[in-house]
């Protein structure tokens, strides 16, 4: 899941300024981690631990209570009742990679994902959104082929998986929704090269880029089986010590074979 991670502090400091070229400098000064890796650690412990997804989310989201999570989701992160809230938002999506590393079939996957989900973004849109990305995630860990994964997101979930990321780029904006950029991550996957070309195809659609290239990311990873090394060292040492001791001990529980 490191991917995921990786995806978001590459994406963090073209969120609010987008660009619309893989020609980029990966890490700055000010590159962090956002939101979208506090929920995706938290997603990561809750398998590990075997808790449910809520109340984890909660514990480790209010630790980190200036990630720059949305208005709707920090009200339920700070709200001692866990009801979801009908989002279709890509906070659905952008944190459910763990799911795909760590279960063993479709249906766990789905339902596991569909879980992480309605806990706060119970909405139809929300929870397609959070299945496809784990699905993905899922079949590219078990080396299907990328038209096999685009063919079965397609025809699970309706996404128009047929564009390029080249099509996409000059008449997208910023889009927070799941279906409105959840499809466009996972083609920035699927146009790719290898690790470092995914996230930079996705952060060059000039959209919602920490999120965006977090969802890629996480594919990406499973499909490459390995990150360069020179992108790992910067994503680490920009995570605190809580965060590492959750990813290292989620990866030594469902580690990714190598090719």
């Amino acid at each position: 899941m490191l991917g995921a991670i990786a995806g978001d502090i590459i994406g963090s400091i073209y969120e609010s300024r987008p660009i619309k070229t893989t020609d980029f400098p990966l890490f700055r000064a000010a590159s962090v981690f956002t939101d979208d890796t506090v929920l995706t650690v938290a997603v990561a412990q809750a398998i590990l631990k075997k808790e449910d997804y809520a109340s984890v989310i909660k514990r480790l989201g209010r630790k980190y209570p200036n990630a720059g999570y949305g208005a709707s989701f920090i009200g339920w992160l700070f709200r001692e009742e866990s009801k979801p809230y009908n989002s279709w938002g890509n906070g659905a999506a952008m944190r459910v990679s763990p799911v795909g590393f760590a279960f063993n079939s479709t249906a766990e996957v789905l339902d596991q994902a569909e879980q992480t989900a309605r806990i706060s973004h119970n909405h139809p849109e929300g929870i397609k959104g959070a299945q496809a990305a784990a699905l993905a995630v899922f079949m590219a860990r078990c080396a299907a082929e990328k038209e096999t994964i685009r063919q079965e997101i397609m025809n699970r979930f309706g996404y128009d998986l047929q564009r390029t990321v080249d099509q996409i780029r000059p008449h997208y904006h910023f889009d927070i929704s799941c279906q409105g950029s959840v499809p466009e991550a996972i083609i920035a996957f699927l146009d790719s090269e290898n690790f470092e070309d995914a996230i930079r195809k996705a952060v060059s659609l000039g959209g919602d880029s920490d999120t965006l290239a977090c969802i890629c990311g996480g594919i990406a990873e499973a499909y490459y089986r390995e990150i360069p090394e020179a992108i790992v060292t910067e994503t680490r040492k920009r995570l605190p010590a809580e965060f590492l001791e959750i990813i290292d001990a989620f990866e030594a529980a469902y580690p990714l074979v190598k090719n």
